[in-house]
């Protein structure tokens, strides 16, 4: 079997094994692709795979690009050895930079009042929007968990919500007066947009009385920037989710707490050691958040 006929049987697994999403496959096509162009029908080898990180360097990729580029290089061969396709893996000792964390830039406390306070709230998408926003600012939810958020989870007279996160983790986060208020002004709203429809349970619903989608809130957001005067492509449901986090330690919350109410993976192998208290966690975010009273 030649190298070509190996990368389509590789796409081929990624698909129906590991079901990944079209647009990672689509992602790992062109990285092999280019692979491929560069070996221009040799066999690969230690040298030949470490030429290529390096003419990858020499076109201007940045890392991140180089290090998915190799990981995709280094999964193809796996996969040959694996399925016996292969003899040796000419990629196990092939070093792809590191790419160091980056986090998206955080608004400004001014710039995210702008962003949350734009919806027209004298009309019901207005008001819903208007909602929708302040419950991820002031939660710091990620995008899934405000799509998956049902009536039940919310507790608005203790001022929280218990959000199911990654690994079907669930947690209660604090939501603070302002969150509180925008909710109550749209739920009359969320009843009259079901229209005799039978009610899906969830808090933030479409115009047609479904659960509203990521999409739709990630469309939501961008137009609030818009409104707000804020470059709409530098703004997402992740950067008001990373705005939050960063103006509570800016307000003096710990970062342990942060880690917490964000539900971040990294504390699961701490918590045992530094577990946040519900009680605990909501005084801090009442001293710490911008929009808590």
């Amino acid at each position: 079997m030649n190298l070509e006929q190996g990368v389509a049987e590789f796409l081929a697994s990624l698909a129906v094994e590991r079901g990944l999403a079209d647009a990672t496959i689509r992602a790992y096509r062109r990285d092999l692709a280019d692979y491929l162009a560069f070996l221009d029908g040799r066999s690969p080898d230690r040298d030949l795979i470490d030429g290529f990180v390096a003419d990858l360097h020499r076109r201007g990729w940045v890392a991140t690009t180089v290090a998915r580029k190799v990981a995709a290089v280094r999964g193809l061969h796996r996969f040959l050895i694996a399925e016996d396709l292969a003899e040796d893996d000419p990629s196990a000792m092939i070093d792809a930079p590191r790419p160091g964390a980056r986090l998206p830039k955080a608004l400004e406390i001014e710039e995210t009042l702008k962003l949350i306070e734009s919806p027209d709230t004298a009309t019901p998408l207005g008001r819903r929007d208007s909602a929708i926003l302040e419950f991820m600012y002031a939660s710091g939810a990620r995008v899934s968990e405000v799509v998956g958020l049902d009536l039940y989870d919310l507790e608005l007279e203790d001022r929280t919500a218990m959000v199911m996160g990654k690994g079907s983790r669930q947690r209660l986060v604090p939501i603070g007066r302002h969150a509180v208020e925008a909710i109550t002004r749209y739920l009359p709203d969320r009843r009259a947009a079901l229209g005799g429809r039978p009610d899906p349970g969830a808090v933030f619903l479409n115009a047609r009385g479904g659960r509203l989608s990521r999409q739709g809130i990630w469309g939501i957001v961008r137009k609030a920037a818009q409104r707000a005067g804020i470059a709409p492509e530098s703004v997402s449901p992740h950067v008001l989710r990373h705005s939050a986090a960063t103006h509570m330690v800016e307000g003096g919350a710990d970062l342990r707490t942060v880690q917490e109410m964000l539900g971040h993976a990294s504390i699961s192998t701490t918590q045992v050691y530094t577990r946040v208290s519900p009680q605990h966690l909501i005084e801090v975010y009442v001293d710490s958040h911008p929009r808590s009273r």
